[in-house]
């Protein structure tokens, strides 16, 4: 008897630590939350780990883990060991697969780098702005600036639909917290106009330092009843035709998006604004300034007056 178990518990060590080679270099395997531990055994079978299911269970609790693993996706390599994928799923080593939204994107750019990204699950492919709103429960069709621009982390073959929704919420968030605590006297009427300002700010602002001085001068143009003036606007109302240089034609063609002709904010935002741009929109700064040219290192000169300002276009643009 004694010899027998000996031999058992031999072969069943020996079962344990003996490489398993799959038919591919890797393998992916996901399992679901709330498994049971032969529920967990079975997900690896059917991913295609061979090693037989009741061993497995066997090993799990002769090792005390059986309320240790945890679900997500794991990949093996080719020529684990039983007991490798046990410790492996007891950490909780999933796999990680990440997609970056960065500030300043418009919503198409978004989209392009979720429907790149060949670890998600392209439910949303072919898809309008307005359908992926709707899934989302928005009620209406304007996208633009509604997403959080951030690094999303996610496990392989998760819904694309899941990363604008978790990036919907999060702007959500974002934008009541600040609301909440916004500074007195703002011209805006709503968060979502708050939204819009700040993507001018994003698209305005070269140095982060510098936002919240830009988001002043125009609040104090709002206030004075003087258009923004603001190029970036302009460029996203031109679309896809834009060139790459504005024309005098340009600034006078009119459209919503035209801040030269039409006074006030433009009608929705025109990229993804990222926190800066956020706090600086809601929290500007304290200054009479109506007017900033860049000057060519990222940051931009401030001026109260016009004859300030035209001197500094005529160093800093004309370079006079």
């Amino acid at each position: 008897m004694l010899i027998a178990a000996g031999v058992t518990a031999y072969a069943f060590y020996w079962w344990s630590n003996a490489p398993m080679h799959f038919a591919s270099a890797q393998l992916d395997a996901t399992l679901k939350p709330r498994s049971s531990l032969r529920g967990v055994a079975a997900q690896l079978a059917q991913a295609g780990v061979p090693m037989q299911p009741e061993l497995f269970v066997v090993l799990t609790r002769a090792l005390g883990l059986s309320s240790q693993l945890k679900a997500g996706n794991y990949e093996f390599d080719s020529g684990v060991t039983p007991y490798e994928v046990l410790q492996k799923i007891a950490r909780g080593d999933v796999n990680e697969y990440l997609v970056t939204v960065i500030d300043g994107w418009n919503f198409h750019q978004m989209r392009a780098e979720i429907d790149s990204n060949p670890a998600l699950k392209h439910d949303t492919a072919g898809w309008t702005d307005a359908q992926i709103l709707k899934a989302l429960g928005v009620p209406d069709d304007a996208a633009e600036g509604r997403f959080f621009p951030d690094t999303y982390l996610f496990d392989k073959a998760t819904p694309d639909l899941d990363i604008y929704r978790r990036a919907l919420r999060l702007m959500d968030q974002r934008l009541s917290q600040l609301w909440a605590t916004r500074a007195p006297a703002l011209p805006y009427k709503s968060p979502y106009e708050a939204l819009i300002m700040a993507s001018l700010v994003e698209k305005e602002t070269g140095r982060a330092s510098d936002g919240p001085m830009v988001a002043a001068v125009f609040v104090n143009r709002m206030k004075l009843g003087m258009p923004l003036q603001t190029d970036p606007s302009v460029i996203y109302g031109i679309g896809s035709v834009y060139g790459g240089h504005l024309h005098k034609k340009d600034l006078q063609t009119d459209s919503p998006y035209n801040t030269y002709i039409r006074a006030g904010l433009p009608p929705t935002p025109i990229a993804l604004p990222g926190n800066g741009a956020l706090e600086a929109a809601l929290n500007p700064a304290q200054t009479h300034a109506l007017y900033f040219v860049a000057r060519g290192d990222g940051s931009s000169l401030f001026s109260d007056t016009l004859d300030a300002h035209n001197r500094a276009v005529n160093k800093y643009i004309r370079g006079e």
